[in-house]
């Protein structure tokens, strides 16, 4: 069964060609090596690959032509318990991460900064309108 094939059934990808287009970027390899979409996917293979910010590394444990249920979709793998331990590891750190918008010191500027931030920065800026050279 070919590797794009494989991934979307098992549900790692809403499409096979999403699927396709990760691992054409290299961020699907099949046991330690990077893989092209046809690749030929054989239970016992070892997948490590990447669903967003996510890593996991997965072991091919059946095979399915159709895709079918979530329920069915994760029986054809297997994730390994230091992929478990890192995602729940990298989603706990996202959850203690402080608000990126906390870090802001200030926001917009007023329209009364805006204007003293354009009478300072930008002297003579508005009293001419052409591109030619005055003399």
């Amino acid at each position: 069964m070919r590797l794009d094939k494989w991934l979307w059934s098992a549900r790692f990808f809403k499409t096979r060609g999403i699927a396709a287009e990760e691992i054409g970027k290299g961020r699907v390899q099949v046991n330690g090596l990077v893989a092209k979409a046809s690749r030929d996917v054989r239970p016992g293979d070892t997948i490590a690959l990447r669903q967003g910010v996510v890593p996991r590394l997965v072991v091919v444990r059946g095979l399915d032509m159709m895709r079918g249920p979530a329920a069915t979709a994760q029986l054809l793998y297997e994730e390994t318990p230091e992929s478990i331990a890192r995602r729940e590891n990298a989603a706990e750190l996202r959850r203690l991460a402080p608000e990126p918008a906390a870090a802001l010191t200030q926001g917009r500027p007023t329209k009364r900064n805006r204007r003293d931030i354009e009478r300072t920065t930008a002297p003579g800026w508005n009293e001419r309108w052409s591109a030619s050279i005055d003399d």
